[in-house]
């Protein structure tokens, strides 16, 4: 039954890469005078239709500059002598038949600064820069939620943990492992201290994936592994590489001007929301399995037993298999 649940859970997540959110960054450094810059994410130079337009039409002209770097495509523009931008109206074209998100970054010349995200639903927003000051929509934060909860890989390998420790105190010190690994790497990479190439990442991801998978196999032999006798350890361990790949998502929309460090601690934060959401799912969902197993055929023990380990490493598989190619196939 367990194995069953898997399969109808995970094969709506067959897409194993969190969606990417796009950025606007615009900072206005006098009344109309300002430099824009947009970050969309990519695979090699191909990305969807999504443009950003200000009712002014400051942005409807050719950008600046333009750029191509692995993952997102960089437009800048420089606006000088044109209308100010408190009051327009931002519109991002092409973003309702999308299934991303913008994350908006706006700075006014006294320094009062907006932060929000756009959705397919709400692709649209007033720039309200002249009214009272307050507390800024926590943009970071909801980016943190959506990208571990659309991380499906990432989730897939704490629900591996959460099957092979069990729901006990031991998944407490298990994942407080996992969080300080990916917290410690993700700052790094965030901040531009270490870098790996994403697709070695990704990659070594999907290898977590199914060394876990691998684990969760009973041995004939009653034989007790590390991974059995110290999870936490391989939760570290795993963790610093999957910190790395959330600094992807970042590194797509970057991190605001003067505030580095408070919209880096939001979106971990964010992630751990996220993250603690799905594992208290999970849980429920198991005791909630185990309490009609007794009405449930003999065979489900052997089905529970094996079924979520085979699902689990062949998800991985899959996507260990379709990430190598794309590190090949795409430049």
């Amino acid at each position: 039954m367990m194995g069953l649940v898997l399969s109808v859970i995970l094969a709506s997540s067959s897409l194993a890469h969190e969606i990417r959110p796009a950025a606007l960054q615009i900072t206005e450094t006098a009344p109309g005078t300002y430099e824009a810059v947009w970050k969309q994410p990519a695979v090699g130079d191909m990305a969807i239709r999504l443009a950003p337009h200000l009712s002014s039409g400051s942005l409807d002209r050719e950008p600046t500059t333009q750029s191509l770097e692995p993952g997102k495509i960089i437009k800048r523009w420089s606006v000088k002598g044109g209308a100010p931008l408190d009051q327009q109206t931002l519109t991002i074209e092409g973003l309702p038949e999308s299934v991303t998100d913008v994350l908006v970054s706006v700075t006014s010349p006294t320094g009062k600064s907006i932060s929000a995200v756009l959705r397919p639903s709400a692709p649209s927003m007033v720039l309200g820069l002249s009214g009272p000051k307050g507390l800024t929509t926590p943009a970071y934060l909801r980016l943190g939620i959506e990208h571990i909860l659309t991380g499906f890989d990432h989730l897939l390998f704490v629900l591996g943990l959460l099957l092979l420790v069990g729901t006990n105190w031991k998944i407490v010190k298990t994942v407080s492992a996992f969080t300080a690994a990916h917290s410690i790497t993700l700052a790094l990479a965030a901040l531009g201290l270490v870098h790996f190439p994403s697709a070695l990442i990704e990659a070594l991801i999907a290898l977590s994936i199914i060394f876990v998978a691998y684990e969760l196999i009973p041995r004939g032999d009653g034989a007790t592994t590390l991974t059995r006798q110290k999870p936490w350890l391989v939760a570290f361990i795993f963790g610093l590489f999957h910190g790395l790949a959330f600094a992807g998502t970042l590194s797509s929309v970057g991190l605001p001007a003067g505030g580095t460090v408070p919209a880096l601690l939001l979106f971990n934060v964010g992630v751990e929301i996220g993250q603690l959401a799905f594992i208290a799912v999970a849980i429920g969902v198991i005791v909630g399995l185990r309490r009609v197993s007794r009405h449930l055929p003999a065979s489900y023990g052997a089905v529970s037993t094996y079924a979520p380990a085979y699902v689990i490493g062949g998800l991985a598989s899959y996507w260990l298999i379709e990430r190598t190619i794309a590190a090949v196939l795409v430049p």
